[in-house]
């Protein structure tokens, strides 16, 4: 779920917005125009739906943005990662919140998992496309419904994701994508300390923390699979996807991080879930941040050209040659 743009607005204010535009939507369903696209093959499907757009044209752009975060979701590891699942976006009116897209939800009732999305009407493509929601948003049909407990790990991958793939998909530059980490990151070390991550829950004073904290317990599993193992954390998750992801299925944080070692993460995630699920503080980066060649100076981020460090750099900013 997306918290509103700039991060550190007060989430009482998120919730506000977010139960304005769900009444706007509740109250415009009488009357409601769709334009309706499919991504994907006969065995897994994408049906993405543009409400109440103003025309054909506007319907039309919105559908050219959801493509592109699509085709940047996809880099992933090549495939969509459920056999249904939708996507809706609305459009609300302009208000306060500037934001191209003020709210994004990722909801699992019913018969598919759907990623709801609400767009600024007045917002063009350049806005749109500058904007991380939808890629995040996409990112959590990656994984299982994980519960208040893994709430940390579901958000902290959709975050580590949704820079490395517009990265990718050349939405952002591969530099940015490092900076826009490390700034997440730091807002995340900011918070200072507070209760476990595997018991952390909803707290929303901890959203920080919790999005980032997560972010890093992937960022750390990914250089280790490609450093230690000849491996990635896309490579794993798409083997988990082929054998065993449910979208509507509800796993424990622990469940889960043992499904990803079973689908070939060599005991990886359970050895790093155990180190970070009993931290009260931020996690140390030093480790990752020195086998990619990143340097904090002065709050400022500087990449390394060590050679060994600038090419796992690019590893993880470029697409999977092939599906596995």
């Amino acid at each position: 779920m997306r918290s509103r743009s700039p991060w550190l607005r007060r989430l009482a204010a998120v919730a506000l917005a977010a139960a304005t535009l769900c009444a706007q939507a509740a109250a415009a369903d009488g009357d409601v125009h769709e334009d309706i696209r499919e991504f994907g093959d006969g065995a897994r499907r994408l049906r993405v739906t543009v409400e109440n757009a103003a025309d054909p044209v506007r319907a039309a752009l919105l559908q050219t943005w959801l493509e592109e975060c699509v085709r940047a979701a996809l880099t992933a590891f090549g495939h969509l990662p459920l056999e249904r699942a939708q996507v809706r976006i609305r459009e609300v009116p302009p208000g306060r919140d500037r934001s191209p897209v003020p709210w994004g939800q990722t909801r699992r009732d019913g018969d598919e998992v759907a990623v709801l999305l609400f767009v600024r009407a007045d917002a063009g493509l350049d806005e749109l496309r500058a904007d991380w929601t939808a890629v995040h948003e996409l990112s959590h049909l990656f994984h299982p419904f994980l519960g208040d407990d893994g709430r940390w790990l579901a958000e902290g991958l959709a975050s580590y994701y949704q820079n490395v793939l517009r990265a990718r998909a050349g939405l952002l530059g591969a530099d940015e994508a490092w900076r826009r980490l490390e700034a997440g990151f730091a807002r995340g070390r900011r918070v200072g300390p507070g209760a476990r991550m595997d018991a952390i829950g909803r707290d929303r004073g901890s959203t920080m923390r919790v999005y980032w904290a997560g972010a890093a317990y992937w960022l750390d599993a990914d250089v280790i699979l490609r450093r230690d193992h000849g491996s990635s954390l896309d490579r794993v998750l798409a083997r988990y996807a082929r054998c065993c992801l449910d979208g509507q299925a509800e796993l424990s944080a622990q469940q889960f991080v043992a499904a990803l070692d079973r689908a070939g993460g060599e005991g990886v995630f359970a050895r790093l879930y155990r180190r970070h699920a009993a931290l009260r503080e931020f996690p140390s980066q030093a480790a990752s941040y020195r086998a990619l060649g990143l340097e904090v100076e002065d709050g400022r981020l500087r990449l390394s050209p060590r050679a060994d460090a600038a090419r796992l750099r690019a590893a993880i900013m470029r697409a999977p040659a092939a599906a596995p």
